[in-house]
């Protein structure tokens, strides 16, 4: 089965205390994160590792603090998620030139990785029939994500022990639902021994 794996938002502002939006609990998540990403490369599975880009002047960060501006250092992804083979897909029509490539960091400036103009031809040069995701915000950024790849009729898998939550009851009717709409739930530990 054509698996891609999608890590949503794994970047130092979320992960870390020291970051702009810091998640409660991130860092201990970032050796799972690293542990998948590292699987899915040695396994010749494409990680989807979707990214805000933010404008210093964001509307966005009239509802949330500045995070994840553009070229600083809180943007950047932790190094130990970050495969060899990597392209940076803008959001702007742009080409996919995916000939070896591991891992698709995706920009995007709002909370739905949807929003990126190019993740539909993405997904369908994939041509996965399964997708694994994982990352933050469980019931925010990582909900828009799941929801948007169960849209397109494939088997979608949530790495409950690869997610971590502002709000833990909003993202526990996140989990609800998504079981509800057909998703899958799934540990580190299984997904990385599923080929």
């Amino acid at each position: 089965m054509k698996t891609v794996f999608f890590d949503v938002d794994t970047q130092l502002d979320f992960m870390y205390p020291a970051g702009g939006l810091y998640v409660p609990g991130a860092e201990t998540i970032v050796d799972k994160i690293a542990a998948l990403n590292r699987y899915a490369g040695r396994n010749g599975i494409v990680v989807i590792s979707d990214v805000d880009a933010h404008a210093e002047d964001d509307p966005e960060f009239q509802t949330w603090p500045p995070h994840c501006v553009a070229g600083c250092l809180g943007q950047q992804k932790p190094a130990a998620t970050l495969l060899e083979k990597r392209i940076v897909i803008p959001n702007v029509p742009t080409d996919l030139p995916l000939d070896g490539v591991q891992q698709v960091l995706l920009e995007k400036q709002t909370l739905d990785c949807f929003s990126d103009v190019n993740l539909p031809g993405l997904l369908e040069r994939l041509g996965a029939e399964r997708y694994v995701v994982y990352g933050v915000v469980t019931e925010i950024c990582v909900k828009l994500a799941a929801f948007g790849l169960l849209k397109t009729g494939k088997r979608v898998e949530l790495v409950t022990d690869a997610v971590r939550s502002l709000n833990h009851a909003a993202a526990a009717d996140m989990i609800d639902a998504f079981l509800a709409a057909g998703g899958i739930l799934t540990t580190v530990s299984v997904a990385t021994h599923t080929l």
